[in-house]
């Protein structure tokens, strides 16, 4: 119904045409097309944590920490990842391949601790199980 309404797809659109972030400069085209001030835009880019707003890895490692997910090990579990892949959270591994980020809900409280990695969900994981779902994307 008016521009603003198209903000949010727009900004995605923006992610996905940058390699999975959204620089400065494609939030003030974004801007521009919707007849938008900068300042609204970057504020809603920065506000959602779906956006990325520096590069990420050709993975992007998203483990939720909301309460049951705590509870169930995912403080634990986002360490283990950092250690294994020898980043900490908001880091990219050096090849490139890995960002680890904790995430607010996943929506997938039933089934904690998950993480999500690019559009896939992993859920009811231990340490064993997310080192496989690593490795397997490494040797891609």
């Amino acid at each position: 119904p008016t521009k603003k309404a198209a903000l949010l797809p727009a900004l995605w659109i923006a992610q996905e045409d940058n390699d999975g972030w959204i620089p400065r400069e494609a939030m003030k085209e974004v801007a521009e097309y919707l007849g938008l001030a900068p300042a609204e835009v970057e504020g809603v880019a920065t506000f959602y944590t779906m956006y990325n707003k520096t590069p990420i890895g050709k993975y992007h490692v998203e483990v939720c920490h909301n309460i049951v997910c705590m509870v169930r090990g995912a403080d634990q579990l986002i360490d283990h990842l950092g250690e294994k892949l020898g980043i900490g959270t908001g880091e990219t591994t050096a090849d490139k391949k890995f960002t680890l980020n904790p995430a607010e809900c996943l929506g997938a409280c039933a089934n904690a601790p998950c993480m999500q990695i690019g559009e896939t969900y992993f859920e009811d994981l231990t340490f064993e199980k997310a080192d496989r779902i690593i490795e397997d994307l490494a040797r891609q």
